[in-house]
């Protein structure tokens, strides 16, 4: 996260923090891979997920109305609990909203984008 956030860091750092930090299905390491891809889909260099999973957060991050039915059956068939989607999804949304908040924070300061 940016520090770069002004008034809405602190309530950056705790909703991450939330997302990653609870108990869960999913390890804290996978959620934080997931929340790094959500910031920078399609980014295959940051992170090691499964295909599967980098793919369908690649959907979640840029398109999220494109996820169907079908790529959720995808995970469950792979091995994915309910659990495990729900929390894989809630920390790539979380990181690709951090990633905007950053970027919209840089445009109001002059920034140029990255």
């Amino acid at each position: 996260m940016s520090s770069n956030q002004g008034r809405y860091g602190g309530l950056a750092a705790r909703l991450t923090e939330t997302v990653l930090a609870t108990p869960g299905d999913t390890s804290s390491e996978k959620r934080q891979a997931a929340l790094e891809r959500g910031k920078h889909p399609g980014s295959s260099g940051r992170t090691s997920l499964p295909p599967e999973l980098a793919s369908y957060i690649d959907t979640v991050a840029r398109h999220a109305y494109k996820v169907t039915d079908a790529d959720v059956a995808g995970l469950k068939e792979a091995g994915y609990s309910d659990d495990a989607i729900f929390e894989i999804t809630v920390a790539a949304a979380v990181g690709a909203a951090m990633h905007r908040l950053d970027r919209g924070m840089a445009a109001l300061r002059g920034e140029e984008p990255d």
